[in-house]
């Protein structure tokens, strides 16, 4: 999968200006926590979906039954689709975290064009990844049932993406899933906050966990496009290069950003930027009968 240019790879900075650069991430990630603990609150509650239209009765109906009572209700039908209408996004949040880590991207989206934005809470208690993505299939199928679109893309940061791949690869949600984009997600397993790992999920989140060898096993066919932003300065990904996604099966790009931490990812607008132009992007090599790309390709690009 090819994407527009981004910015050119950047050389590896020296040890006095990493510092700076380590520096000034933490300063932004900071800022970036007191806005997310301050828009938490908001984001506690299921975001409200718009109920299924009703249809158009047809003209010789009449507005009551045959015995004179009301009639039966008609079943729900999918919105209409216009001809340009990209399909919906799906935006799924990292670990003890809501939909709230979304409203930067989700404003930035919305501004650029796209109309259908939707937004998963899962429950911190939430034990098991496997689980998790059983929910979002579910969710992913009254998108669509709703919409009328056939298949979604999905935004996912750190856990969300990694929720996402698992549903993609291994539950079958490639057919629905076109692109799947995640922001710091431990593809290959993060070796972080030892102590953490008395929750159950991210002991799923290790290095050779069983969650993490499930996603090494091989994937033919699989349909989605992976974009996967991971950041040299992201304290929660150790080592940082366990966000890029490597996968012979898989048609991944890889695009490193600069200069940001974990938290900053989905509310940075030069990410924002390179989200829209992966999701804007058209898919090579589809197969408009099926659906499905031919081929894979894994790839590496960079944003600052």
């Amino acid at each position: 999968m090819k994407l527009l240019p981004l910015l050119p790879p950047l050389p590896r900075l020296p040890g006095p200006r990493m510092s700076s650069a380590l520096l000034g991430a933490t300063a932004l990630e900071l800022a970036v926590l007191v806005g997310h603990l301050v828009a938490y609150p908001f984001g506690l509650t299921p975001e409200r979906r718009p109920p299924h239209p009703r249809p158009t009765r047809p003209a010789n109906s009449g507005a009551h039954g045959q015995d004179g009572g009301e009639a039966a209700p008609h079943p729900a039908t999918a919105l209409p689709l216009a001809a340009d209408d990209a399909p919906p996004v799906v935006l799924l949040h990292g670990f003890i975290d809501n939909r709230s880590a979304f409203v930067v991207l989700r404003r930035a989206l919305t501004r650029h064009g796209h109309r259908h934005l939707e937004s998963l809470n899962y429950s911190p208690l939430t034990r098991d990844i496997r689980s998790a993505a059983e929910l979002l299939g579910l969710h992913v199928e009254e998108i669509c049932a709703r919409t009328g679109h056939s298949r979604v893309d999905i935004v996912g940061h750190s856990l969300g993406g990694l929720i996402a791949r698992y549903y993609v690869q291994r539950l079958g949600g490639d057919r629905r899933v076109r692109t799947l984009v995640t922001l710091g997600t431990p593809h290959g397993g993060t070796a972080v906050a030892p102590g953490a790992g008395i929750h159950p999920i991210v002991r799923q989140m290790r290095g050779g966990s069983s969650v993490i060898e499930e996603l090494r096993t091989p994937a033919p066919g699989c349909r989605t496009r992976f974009v996967s932003f991971w950041s040299e300065l992201d304290q929660v990904m150790v080592p940082v290069e366990t966000a890029c996604v490597d996968h012979p099966d898989l048609d991944a790009l890889n695009v490193r950003v600069t200069g940001i931490g974990h938290l900053a990812l989905p509310v940075h607008p030069t990410v924002a930027a390179a989200i829209r132009e992966a999701l804007d992007a058209p898919e090579p090599g589809e197969d408009t009968a099926t659906g499905s790309s031919t081929g894979s390709s894994t790839g590496a690009t960079s944003a600052a």
